[in-house]
């Protein structure tokens, strides 16, 4: 009784709630006009969403705060985050304390951003860690990029500068520094600090051996 009542003032006030009945919502929780919450989302603690927003289904937020005009997709799990104005979250992002999300980044599907700065306008849309990361605006973050923050004993920060284009399944390992406009080449584990505008590349020469596979079924077939 004591949500619905929650739920019923939120809707006075211009929040549109589907079924509330199947949703979360704590007394502490505020809610601009024009935002629209799905069903089973849970909004928990000190959470502030703003005007415009939309929260899809099977959400779980607590204790953040999110801008106007953010989008977050179904099934996000977030406590102690910050998400500025326009931002797009989700399916299935995951964002820990202190993760920082600025005006217009996009975190895509199964992200997670643990105390990371990540700037206007970035986009890390797949399969990504970013953890004790300060990204720049304009940057992108291919699939498959991990921070490497933690090397048993210490946890180390990874700076990347502005309109960098960091390729998918690429390793960065802490303490590490990422120059504005660099390219980091798709598959590289990248030690050393990359200059502004530079290529960094960090793999094995590919080796290719014609008619490997076809003498390989042919030895399996004789025996």
């Amino acid at each position: 009784a004591m949500r619905m009542r929650t739920a019923r003032a939120l809707m006075a006030e211009g929040v549109t709630i589907h079924r509330p009945e199947t949703s979360v919502i704590d007394s502490t929780v505020t809610i601009g006009a024009d935002t629209v919450i799905e069903p089973f989302v849970q909004l928990l603690g000190r959470t502030a969403i703003g005007s415009g927003c939309r929260i899809r289904s099977y959400s779980v937020i607590e204790d953040t705060t999110i801008g106007d005009n953010v989008t977050v997709l179904n099934g996000c799990v977030m406590n102690g985050a910050q998400l500025a104005r326009g931002a797009v979250v989700g399916p299935y992002s995951r964002l820990r304390p202190d993760a920082e999300i600025g005006e217009g980044a996009h975190i895509g599907n199964f992200v997670e951003v643990k105390k990371s700065r990540i700037g206007a306008g970035v986009k890390a849309n797949h399969l990504s860690y970013l953890g004790d990361a300060d990204i720049g605006p304009g940057t992108n973050i291919g699939a498959g990029t991990i921070t490497c923050n933690y090397d048993g004993k210490t946890k180390s920060v990874t700076k990347i500068g502005a309109n960098v284009f960091v390729g998918s399944d690429s390793t960065l390992v802490a303490p590490l520094e990422i120059a504005d406009g660099s390219y980091i080449a798709a598959g590289s584990t990248i030690t050393e600090d990359v200059p502004p505008d530079a290529l960094a590349l960090g793999r094995a020469r590919q080796t290719i051996k014609p008619e490997w596979a076809k003498k390989m079924r042919s030895r399996n077939e004789r025996e």
